[in-house]
């Protein structure tokens, strides 16, 4: 029978026990396995040849979306945890990791497909899965290790797709904040760049020619997303501001799915909402996000067209994340404007690091970005 607690195997058997067995050969210390589980940097589960998972670690826990208690213990039925291949098509049971296994006795490695979560997102799983035979040689259970490689596949697509979707939703005046409202003609907001922070906040640069200075902070401080804004300058009439924000935004939900934001459009009984996703990207996930916070919105035009940034693409795919959010925060804040309209320290305040570590993700950036300009595309062409 299984331990209950979720920690062990069968009949008292548990993870470790075979390092116990093998410790007085000089292999592992006495328990060292089980607390190598339970530490795993990536996420696991043990399923038996009935079925049932009877050990996971927190890390599957957390990528699943199910409490550790309601994963253990459950059956691994194919038909509840429905994987698919690239183009859409159901993988069939008897082709599942888990299940090859089983039947051959032989590990399967590198297996990519997409699950959809009890959340209803989907995500893609890298995964492999590999034999743990008993004395006869017969399979007992299988180790079942995987990851999320959602963002990996996003870049790629993203790499390979020569088109994006410039994509508008509307949504009814409520989702205005009053000082943004408008009896007649139109207010046009651009958005230039959303920067992930550390701790799960983001920055958004904004600019617009249609409101002041001192109007547009009041107004974007009214939108309850945002914590503060603060003007970075005002130059022929164009004002632009840095707004620093804790939950989700449309803006975001653009630039989480690969895409960009462009502009929001306030008009006197609407707003619509402009950008960009990659050309193979539903719609639709960006209509479901949006609405959590907008229920009236709705998709109103749908383009695709061509992009011409694979530039941007390669590079951008170079840069670790915080290289990536550095330089965008530096570049989109007036870092390199001269004169300057944020300090160094400023935005290493934003990102709660010192201005020297700062510093440092802003140089390996840019010298990516060099590297990738002057070195990779240069050599190509020679």
């Amino acid at each position: 029978m299984t331990d209950p607690s979720g920690d062990g195997l069968h009949d008292g058997e548990s993870i470790e026990q075979g390092t116990t067995e093998h410790a007085s050969q000089g292999s592992l210390p006495e328990g060292l396995s089980r607390r190598l589980f339970e530490a795993y940097p990536v996420s696991m589960l043990v399923i038996d040849s009935t079925g049932e998972i009877v050990s996971a670690t927190e890390r599957a826990s957390e990528t699943l979306g199910l409490p550790h208690d309601e994963l253990v213990g459950r059956t691994y039925d194919p038909s509840e945890w429905p994987l698919h291949y690239d183009d859409g098509t159901p993988v069939p049971a008897a082709d599942h990791p888990v299940a090859r296994v089983f039947e051959t006795g032989d590990p399967a490695f590198g297996f990519e497909h997409w699950i959809e979560l009890p959340d209803g997102t989907e995500r893609w799983f890298s995964s492999n899965a590999a034999p743990l035979c008993d004395a006869d040689g017969s399979v007992e259970y299988v180790a079942f290790a995987f990851e999320d490689v959602t963002p990996l596949k996003r870049r790629e697509k993203r790499l390979t797709s020569d088109h994006v979707r410039l994509l508008e939703f509307r949504a009814d005046e409520p989702a205005v904040p009053p000082s943004l409202r408008v009896d007649r003609g139109e207010t046009q907001i651009e958005i230039d760049s959303v920067v992930s922070l550390p701790d799960g906040t983001t920055v958004q640069y904004m600019g617009t020619a249609d409101l002041a200075a001192s109007d547009f902070v009041t107004a974007i401080e009214e939108v309850p997303h945002f914590l503060d804004a603060r003007l970075l300058s005002s130059i022929a009439g164009h004002n632009r501001i840095e707004a620093h924000s804790e939950s989700a935004t449309v803006a975001r939900v653009f630039s989480a799915l690969g895409g960009r934001p462009r502009e929001i459009i306030v008009g006197p009984d609407e707003v619509r909402f402009r950008g960009e996703l990659p050309g193979d990207v539903d719609h639709r996930q960006a209509a479901d996000e949006i609405r959590r916070f907008h229920p009236t919105a709705e998709l109103v035009s749908e383009e695709l067209v061509y992009s011409p940034h694979l530039l941007y693409d390669i590079v951008a795919d170079a840069l670790t994340d915080r290289q990536s959010a550095t330089l965008d925060a530096a570049y989109f804040s007036g870092y390199f404007d001269t004169p300057r309209t944020s300090t160094g320290d400023e935005l290493a305040e934003r990102f709660g690091v010192t201005r020297q570590t700062f510093n440092q993700h802003l140089r390996k950036a840019e010298r990516t970005v060099f590297q990738h300009l002057f070195e990779k595309s240069g050599a190509e062409g020679r």
